[in-house]
């Protein structure tokens, strides 16, 4: 069939602005996890305990995780007007969080088998001083935890096709399952893991030293692996969807379709959707229509769906 009339709407650059206030406050936990870090490690020497010498490295591992998303946002920063990103520098922050996710994933391995190694073979502990510096550890989570959550860390959950999307308003700005900053999600979940893996601590500590648990902790420390194992899998599928263009199941495939065959003379023949920002789509799509329109006229059909940002319109005729 001839084509009757290929419309490219050209946007100069993608919209994308990276979160300066996130970027400063990921940068601030980096500074206080290395602390943190530092302590545990010289502690677990001092003391002889494993437990503080093992929670120090760990905390080693969510540094690197912290550092990786503070620099995504750096990158995103710096390469932000650099014209050889055709859709903008969204995906690095995206990249940054799914990289931060494999290693809460290493971290909740790493915590299960501890755990059950010590599960196996219980070894002594320094009650007293392993509670202060758990404590301290806990206070800096939380702390952590705080400034990360000023930045607008969001709360997961997901949309599929099976939800009532009712009208097209539902695709736009005030869907908050699609505003996820998942590089921001991603340090912030290393911080509360180690909260958890704090919480825990304190727990198994006070059970070992008043009740002779001595069992208690490994078996929390598996626990909370297995917590933080789901968190890093959730994070990991959200990320490759995002980095894979994996968008075809979003509310707004629909709500384009809707639009444009509503009239009942137009049919949408050809559809693709990906996202270049947190809350921003491109499309490419061909429509048939008995009526004849151009496709300025779609894309005005198309406008109060905020979303989408860009959109290349293919008419044919039929």
């Amino acid at each position: 069939m001839p084509i009757d009339d290929i419309t490219p709407y050209q946007i100069a650059h993608p919209t994308h602005t990276v979160d300066r206030r996130a970027e400063r406050n990921t940068w601030s936990v980096v500074a206080l996890s290395s602390v943190m870090m530092v302590v545990e490690i010289t502690a677990g020497r001092m003391f002889d305990s494993m437990a503080l010498l093992a929670d120090g490295w760990h905390m080693g591992t969510d540094v690197a995780a912290l550092v990786i998303a503070a620099s995504a946002y750096w990158l995103a920063r710096r390469y932000a007007d650099d014209e050889r990103f055709a859709f903008g520098t969204f995906k690095i922050e995206v990249l940054g969080g799914f990289s931060s996710a494999l290693l809460l994933g290493i971290v909740a391995l790493e915590m299960v088998v501890e755990s059950g190694e010590r599960l196996l073979h219980p070894a002594a502990v320094r009650y007293d001083e392993a509670l202060v510096v758990t404590c301290i550890g806990l206070v800096v989570n939380l702390t952590s935890a705080y400034l990360l959550t000023r930045s607008g860390v969001p709360h997961a959950h997901s949309h599929g096709r099976g939800h009532d999307h009712g009208t097209c308003a539902h695709s736009r700005d005030d869907d908050p399952a699609h505003k996820h900053d998942m590089n921001l999600r991603a340090a912030y979940l290393h911080v509360v893991a180690d909260a958890l893996t704090s919480v825990t601590a304190i727990g198994a500590l006070v059970g070992g030293k008043y009740l002779g648990w001595i069992r208690l902790d490994p078996l929390m420390g598996i626990l909370g692996g297995v917590v933080i194992g789901l968190w890093s899998v959730r994070l990991i599928r959200e990320a490759g969807r995002a980095l894979l263009d994996r968008e075809m199941d979003h509310p707004l495939v629909d709500d384009i379709r809707r639009t444009l065959e509503a009239d009942g003379e137009t049919r949408v023949t050809d559809l693709h959707v990906w996202r270049v920002g947190k809350n921003q789509f491109y499309g490419a799509l061909a429509v048939v229509s008995r009526v004849p329109r151009t496709a300025a006229d779609y894309r005005t059909m198309l406008a109060p769906l905020k979303p989408l940002v860009h959109v290349t319109i293919e008419v044919i005729e039929p």
